[in-house]
């Protein structure tokens, strides 16, 4: 029970809803047929990354959960016995939405949600004009074949969001994700961007003892003289920080990698960070800014 094959859906997302929808189900199917006890889908999956503009519009993307994507997931998760964390814009009720993971277990059950947290605001990736913070903590689910936690994109830049996942007994904390390139600076900025993403991520890794999944999507969205390059390139490390796998920059990828969770143990033993953390210390966290006078 210690060996569980994860699977990272790495896709590219066009205009039409109901055909990434399709493609992520196919991709799925493909994952579970290859031995996969686990799936995970990149953010947003069901629509281009929608954030790039202001458009009180796109708040017709959203759906409730349950509702008919998360429905349709949870059948493909009963039908392949799969765990499946799938990323979705929620309409929560008129004016509240949400960016949303939803955890089903291999039986089609509803474990619960993961509310990203942390929501950007920068050019390009205009969130917060969509998006309602998380009020649902940091959480993990125990599915039948991992502890699994999750969080979202932004919040990858965040110890603080990876610590408290792990503590709450994650086993595998996984990334949905959307992020990339905005073409005009990839040759100034792109390799030291790209480097820092998945450098921080395998610091969690290391610092928490946990497997760390992130998934990406790949392809340009937006403008051909603009909008987004998503950078692929999706990840997995283990508690002692070593590369299980990556995935190309520009390729749709069914990236199936074998978790020996035994790892987390064997690593915990050795760096007992956990602990040697001084919480009794660490009440000055709770504020924005220390004041060194």
């Amino acid at each position: 029970m210690d060996l569980v094959p994860i699977a990272l859906i790495q896709m590219r997302c066009g205009p039409e809803a109901e055909a990434n929808v399709d493609k992520a189900e196919a991709m799925l199917r493909e994952a579970a047929a290859k031995g996969a006890k686990i799936a995970c889908l990149p953010e947003l999956f069901r629509t281009p990354y929608f954030c790039q503009r202001e458009d009180p519009a796109l708040f017709d993307l959203a759906e409730p959960i349950p509702g008919p994507t998360s429905q349709r997931l949870s059948a493909i998760a009963r039908q392949t016995r799969m765990v499946i964390v799938g990323s979705l814009f929620e309409r929560r009720q008129a004016g509240l939405y949400h960016n949303t993971v939803v955890v089903l277990d291999q039986n089609g059950q509803s474990l619960g949600l993961y509310r990203k947290m942390h929501i950007p605001d920068d050019p390009l990736y205009y969130e917060k004009y969509y998006f309602t913070p998380g009020d649902l903590g940091f959480r993990s689910f125990q599915t039948a074949a991992a502890q699994v936690g999750t969080l979202i994109c932004w919040d990858q830049w965040y110890p603080e969001a990876a610590r408290l996942t792990a503590l709450t007994g994650a086993q595998i904390i996984f990334y949905p994700t959307a992020i990339g390139w905005h073409p005009k600076e990839k040759a100034a900025f792109g390799v030291d961007q790209h480097q820092a993403w998945e450098a921080i991520q395998r610091g969690h890794a290391i610092a928490n003892g946990v497997f760390v999944a992130t998934v990406n999507r790949v392809g340009h969205e937006g403008p051909p003289d603009g909008g987004l390059e998503f950078w692929g390139a999706s990840f997995v490390y283990d508690p002692f920080g070593r590369l299980l796998y990556r995935a190309s920059h520009d390729r749709e990828e069914v990236i199936l990698v074998e978790c020996d969770l035994s790892r987390q143990e064997e690593t915990r033993r050795h760096w007992p960070f956990l602990r040697d953390r001084r919480v009794d210390a660490f009440h000055s966290l709770t504020q924005r800014f220390i004041d060194p006078s």
